[in-house]
């Protein structure tokens, strides 16, 4: 017979019963997470079971109620839950950026957004790193979304500094430049700032005879010409390579064999060197300016009717995951969950027991053992933790793609040592 004992209070011991029944169990829960799944329901009835033989409830009483131990097992299955689909929100985050999120009830299961996303093996697509790429093929003027317009002015003599800020947008909102032309960033600048990607003019054609890259002296081995033609009329067979050579020197030329003036820009302020002198004679005479730039985008709003992604995914907060499914929770997954839950049942029971240390019976007293209950309860929850976090880093998906290189260069080692066939032909 197990020994009763009585607590110094005047209510009877609470002794937890060698089996628990299924259709307590929905009620007992505090969250009701899974009480629509009769699987869940028949594991938390059976833990009574677990937990009551564990803890020695042959032997002894058992200061819980099956109701503690359900609420125990229901806390486990969401831990377990929750360390998974932390798990899974590193791996997929950067593919999930921008993403549909979803929407979620206090329980956390998901009302609206994907279904099952964390049950999912979502497409790898580097988002976060094309992200990243496409502002830097901006940048390098190779690529990317960001639109980039074109516009110009012309020179005033003897004025140095051009406030590029107010040309643009003037004429955004006018909808043409200086020279009447129409332009395509109409009403787009409004209040945002521009960025200067590049500046450039074009020099009188005259120069084009003698120094442009593909006419008269600029061309090798042409020096016959001398400018007599056009560059666009200059023609010769020349190999394919000093084509190439033409192409990656194209720039360099302009700047370094043809262009009289230099700028710098400080705070969209534009200044010329040297400053602009007008219908002068002078050779180099700067008539109208070229540039182009970028509109600053607002990083929190969409860009017109596309979706960008800004409204979408942009933390782990907002992934589309709801608590895992007890149908899809697997054996070894079940066992981590009884485990767990045996450790907040060891919890709860040094929490009660603490709170008499000593029973009293016939004749002498029996100190309870509470506080070696909570140090095993904290050590194997910390311990069940730990092991599950650090299988789940090894499974990462970068840890699988090195483990499959792993096994390819393997594999290549070994078909390097083996002899090869010789075929008859």
């Amino acid at each position: 017979m197990p020994t009763n004992l009585q607590p110094l209070s005047e209510t009877s011991a609470v002794i937890l019963s060698s089996t628990g029944s299924a259709s307590d169990v929905a009620a007992a829960v505090p969250f009701g997470v899974y009480s629509g799944s009769e699987k869940f329901l028949t594991g938390a009835a059976l833990q009574v079971n677990f937990v009551y033989k564990r803890l020695g409830g042959d032997v002894v009483d058992i200061e819980l109620t099956n109701a503690n131990v359900y609420s125990a097992y229901e806390e486990a299955v969401l831990e377990y839950s929750y360390i998974l689909n932390m798990h899974q929100g590193k791996n997929i985050l950067s593919d999930a950026l921008g993403k549909m999120t979803g929407t979620f009830d206090h329980l956390g299961d998901a009302l609206s957004g994907p279904s099952g996303s964390n049950l999912q093996y979502p497409k790898i697509t580097l988002s976060y790193a094309n992200k990243v790429g496409d502002g830097v093929a901006t940048m390098a003027g190779i690529g990317g979304t960001t639109r980039i317009y074109s516009a110009s002015f012309t020179t005033v003599a003897n004025k140095q500094d051009y406030d590029l800020q107010t040309i643009i947008s003037s004429s955004s909102v006018s909808g043409v430049n200086d020279d009447g032309v129409a332009v395509d960033y109409a009403g787009k600048v409004s209040d945002s700032r521009v960025i200067i990607d590049k500046v450039f003019y074009r020099s009188p054609v005259a120069m084009w005879r003698f120094y442009g890259y593909y006419g008269g002296m600029g061309v090798v081995g042409n020096s016959s010409t001398y400018g007599q033609y056009a560059d666009d009329s200059t023609f010769e067979v020349i190999p394919t390579w000093q084509n190439k050579l033409q192409a990656i020197m194209y720039e360099d030329s302009l700047y370094t064999r043809v262009s009289h003036y230099s700028y710098e820009i400080i705070d969209n302020m534009l200044r010329l060197y040297p400053t602009p002198r007008g219908q002068d004679g002078f050779a180099g005479y700067l008539n109208r300016i070229w540039f182009r730039f970028r509109i600053a985008d607002n990083s929190w709003g969409e860009a017109g009717d596309v979706n960008t992604g800004v409204k979408g995914v942009n933390n782990i907060n907002t992934l589309p995951f709801d608590n895992l499914p007890y149908a899809n929770i697997n054996s070894m997954g079940k066992q981590w969950i009884r485990n767990y839950a045996l450790a907040l049942c060891k919890e709860m029971l040094g929490q009660i027991r603490g709170k008499f240390q000593t029973v009293p019976i016939p004749g002498e007293s029996v100190t309870l053992n509470y506080s070696s209950l909570l140090s095993e309860a904290q050590k194997e929850k910390d311990d069940l933790r730990q092991k599950l976090t650090d299988m789940l880093k090894e499974i990462e998906y970068v840890e699988l793609a090195k483990k499959d290189q792993e096994k390819v260069t393997a594999v290549e080692e070994t078909l390097r040592r083996s002899p090869l066939p010789i075929f008859v032909g």
